[in-house]
């Protein structure tokens, strides 16, 4: 049976934080920012625990970790600080663990979320973005070279390219149009607000230890550096990307804005939805031993992911969003430890609240396409219920990522809604 706690809205049906979660986050109320974690509908202050001493015991540095007004620190704990702060917690909510006078002194230290605004959870230095999924990238491949999507290197490494950390916000914030060239028919670029808004349905790794300069992380080792996991929406400007991105890749077209959810979901919450790693067919090449999983049957994780978007015209007739894919990150031929090697094999360092994405992340049928890009290839232009239609984004539209580890007689794992609403571009006033 699972295990309750006494904070009674973790044990409601389908809440994404129960008390097997735990998640972390930065929220602010009322004064500077602080740690906390996600239980039910509520947030457990962090640095309120640690000021009333009730992680006396797992080690000076973890607790000043606590006090601190972003995660960078506690990320750079390592996973047995984790797991000490991990259990303490834990038997402070738990149903039968916590006696009734501990559980006064925790519940003045819950802050309801309604009443917590949420930041960014840490200070992201480096922020690197994948192209993990073979169907996002067959399908994508499919509109410029419908006999050969795959490039020949795919299937041998990650792809990947360097973000642009700065333009990391947090769910909620608003999303500008941007500007930007674009190549018209005539074959000259012009320049204006881009007309081919796009999102991209993303899992994120936040990093705890890095390692130094120079030494890579051998893969048996990557998942020692994985603080959690959070959800990515790398929006992008199609248009002025195909115009930029050749011989670099991209730039402009993406580094306006990256959406990350506020809540890190600990790799310990995910342990019991570990799967084997995507099959490689019979005729694909063989992995360098960099890359090669210890046990490729636990490297992948069961996560389904949800992308949905509402109008402004959805939300003023009070419809609900509509899903625009679903997908699994199981789905990805790379997995997360891939990453994290391959990043890492040149002597690359990373440092805590470093950034890794996947890319977008898209299912083998349709339905469960990550990105508008992809829904480039069906016969007739997306219809809204308000009888609206989208090949891209419109100003008021809002996206919405969601995902969920769930299974019988498990606990269900949220990470909660990274949101993002498009509004005009500067250019348009």
């Amino acid at each position: 049976m699972a295990p309750l706690s006494w904070v009674v809205s973790a044990n409601a049906p389908g809440t994404d934080f129960p008390l097997e979660n735990l998640p972390y986050g930065v929220f602010t109320r009322d004064g500077p920012s602080r740690v906390g974690v996600a239980i039910g509908d509520q947030t457990l202050d962090l640095r309120a625990c640690a000021e009333e001493g009730l992680f006396a015991d797992i080690g000076e540095s973890t607790v000043a970790a606590c006090r601190a007004e972003a995660l960078n620190a506690l990320m750079a704990c390592g996973p047995s600080a984790w797991s000490a702060l991990r259990q303490r917690i834990t038997a402070l909510l738990d149903e039968t663990s916590a006696t009734s006078a501990l559980r006064g002194q925790v519940a003045r230290l819950l802050v309801p979320m309604h009443e917590a605004v949420m930041q960014l959870p840490c200070a992201i230095g480096d922020y690197s973005d994948f192209y993990a999924s073979i169907h996002h990238a067959t399908r994508v491949g499919k509109l410029f070279r419908p006999d050969n999507p795959l490039l020949p290197n795919y299937k041998h490494l990650p792809i990947g390219y360097h973000g642009r950390s700065s333009s990391i916000v947090v769910s909620g914030t608003a999303i500008r149009r941007p500007c930007g060239q674009i190549k018209s028919p005539s074959g000259q670029p012009h320049f204006a607000p881009t007309r081919a808004l796009d999102y991209e349905l993303e899992v994120g790794i936040l990093i705890g230890p890095g390692n130094a300069l120079g030494q890579p992380i051998p893969i048996h080792d990557a998942e020692q550096h994985i603080f959690g996991l959070c959800l990515v929406n790398d929006w992008s400007a199609r248009d002025i990307q195909s115009w930029e991105y050749q011989p670099l890749g991209p730039f402009l077209a993406k580094s306006f804005a990256t959406t990350i959810s506020p809540w890190i979901v600990p790799m310990a919450a995910l342990a019991p939805y570990r799967v084997p790693a995507h099959p490689r067919a019979v005729d694909d090449p063989e992995l360098l031993p960099y890359l090669r999983h210890p046990e490729p049957e636990q490297a992948a994780i069961d996560l389904n992911l949800h992308v949905s978007l509402q109008s402004e015209s959805m939300r003023q007739n009070g419809i609900p969003p509509l899903e625009m894919g679903k997908s699994n990150l199981r789905d990805l031929y790379w997995t997360l430890a891939q990453l994290i090697a391959h990043q890492t094999s040149n002597g690359c360092n990373l440092r805590p609240g470093d950034l890794l994405a996947s890319g977008t992340v898209s299912g083998p049928v349709p339905g469960s396409e990550g990105c508008l890009l992809e829904k480039r290839l069906a016969p007739e232009p997306l219809q809204l219920p308000t009888g609206e239609t989208r090949t891209w984004l419109e100003d008021g539209d809002r996206v919405v990522l969601r995902a969920c580890a769930q299974a019988p007689g498990l606990a269900r794992i949220g990470f909660g809604e990274c949101s993002g609403t498009v509004t005009a571009a500067v250019h348009d006033k």
